[in-house]
């Protein structure tokens, strides 16, 4: 069967005997190639049919296949289920054509044998033709040697190579005066990543990712979404392996790279993804005191199809790797649980809990035992959504409240776009008292499949208390996906 299709290829697109050949299936039936019309012309004389340059309807040749292939159908004909016998064609198309009719008949005679009248003919055939059909078999030879290199030398015929490339570039109109320093200066910021995805059953994932970023320009803020620290050194990002315990549960194991919102189904706000800064994803996730990047333990049960049950848990390395500590007595491990209500339709819904122990303080944490406690919505009305989360948050010495709310506009002005401001009281900085707040209203556009760009205004007050802690940036990402 690899000869037929491979015969078949190599016939295309003029082979009038082959399945492909879509240009001469256009024409009509009834349309003749030769017009016999003509004015009479000097012909010379041959004696067989191996010395004609093309093979016409008229010919033995022609007329020794058709009665194969009407006799035995061992030439399917074109799409309209035609086969056409009155065009005449070029002597390799039509050893195409036979070709694949002797490939049928092979398996006849060795089933049920054959007329000899049908016999001779078939010989007959293979001898006039026998240039035509060696070069043709050298071909498909020659094409199924370069296909089995291809196929052992390729990188893996289980993972596949996935990147992603964001640029930022911030040009700031008010920036934070720390310390009597105000920066006012166009800043730029990048990251870039590669995935490489393995699956060994077609239902798992093995991701390993390696990471590069150049720093950020909206730290106080909690950064941009697609941003972060670093100075390009190459680093394993991600490092896990997710597999299926029957139909409605989900396991992953991480090595690391997973934070709190790595393990659940949803954010459940349209913002996180196409916002600019990272407060588009619920800031609580990352506050509190919780753990990132560590190795841990997540569980997605599908309660029914439209309730599911989230279930994580994340060690700091410096935990995971100490055999005096381990991953469950590392100081720095954080837990996190989230019931999701995800119905197609108006509503999603989630409520959450995390728990956390950090011996040392992250942005918007603190150290010691925190708990959290979170609701999140969204509204979604067709060509619009309304979305938001609260959260309160205990730990050792108060409490903390934070939140944010937008609304957004799918589709604006061009489909796939989306248009969406939100804004909100974000997680307290550690040693102040008054929360940083922030606004940003973005435009996320796709260029093309593989390019969107996104052009965004953020405002906000960091709350550091300095005599102006307010900042406003506008910032272009432009994110390449391949």
């Amino acid at each position: 069967m690899t000869k037929v299709f491979l015969t078949a290829l190599l016939a295309a697109p003029a082979a009038a005997l082959a399945v492909s050949g879509s240009a001469i299936a256009a024409e009509s039936a009834s349309d003749p190639v030769v017009s016999f019309d003509q004015a009479p012309v000097q012909l010379a004389q041959i004696t067989s049919v191996s010395e004609l340059t093309d093979v016409l309807p008229s010919d033995w040749a022609f007329q020794a296949l058709q009665s194969l292939v009407e006799n035995y159908g061992c030439i399917q004909g074109y799409p309209d289920r035609t086969f056409r016998g009155q065009r005449s064609m070029t002597r390799f198309e039509f050893a195409a054509g036979l070709n694949a009719c002797l490939d049928v008949m092979a398996v006849l005679i060795s089933q049920a044998g054959l007329d000899p009248e049908d016999l001779a003919t078939i010989r007959r055939l293979q001898e006039e033709f026998q240039a035509e059909l060696a070069t043709l078999r050298g071909r498909v030879d020659a094409l199924e040697a370069e296909t089995a290199t291809l196929r052992a030398q390729q990188f893996s015929t289980t993972t596949k190579l996935r990147g992603q490339a964001d640029f930022h570039i911030g040009a700031p109109f008010d920036t934070l005066d720390a310390g009597g320093i105000v920066e006012d200066s166009v800043s730029v910021a990048s990251r870039a990543r590669l995935n490489f995805d393995s699956s060994f059953t077609g239902r798992d994932r093995l991701r390993i990712r390696l990471q590069g970023r150049s720093g950020d320009f909206l730290t106080p803020f909690g950064g941009l979404a697609n941003g972060g620290d670093g100075n390009f050194n190459v680093a394993i990002d991600d490092f896990y392996y997710s597999f299926p315990l029957g139909n409605r549960i989900t396991t992953t194991i991480a090595a690391r790279g997973l934070s709190n919102d790595d393990w659940v189904t949803s954010t459940i706000v349209p913002f996180d993804g196409p916002g600019v800064a990272d407060p588009s994803t619920p800031a609580f996730y990352g506050a509190g005191g919780s753990t990132s990047n560590g190795a841990g333990v997540g569980i997605n049960v599908a309660l029914t199809d439209s309730i599911m049950l989230d279930l994580g848990y994340t060690s700091a390395n410096s935990g995971a790797t100490d055999p005096a500590r381990g991953i469950t007595a590392a100081q720095g491990q954080s837990y996190i649980a989230q019931l999701n209500f995800l119905p197609e339709g108006f509503l999603n819904a989630a409520v959450t809990y995390m728990g956390s122990d950090n011996s040392a303080p992250t942005w918007g944490g603190a150290p010691g035992r925190t708990d959290t406690f979170a609701g999140l919505l969204n509204l979604d009305f067709g060509r619009f959504f309304i979305a938001g989360y609260a959260a309160w948050t205990d730990f050792d010495g108060g409490d903390d409240f934070n939140w944010t709310a937008g609304i957004g506009f799918n589709d604006f002005l061009m489909e796939g776009a989306q248009f969406g401001v939100y804004g909100g009281q974000l997680p307290q900085t550690d040693g102040f008292l008054d929360n940083p707040w922030i606004v940003e209203g973005y435009y996320d556009i796709p260029v093309s499949q593989f390019v969107t760009l996104t052009p965004a205004l953020i405002y906000g007050d960091a709350n550091l208390g300095g005599p102006d802690d307010t900042t406003f940036y506008g910032v272009l990402r432009a994110t390449f996906r391949f």
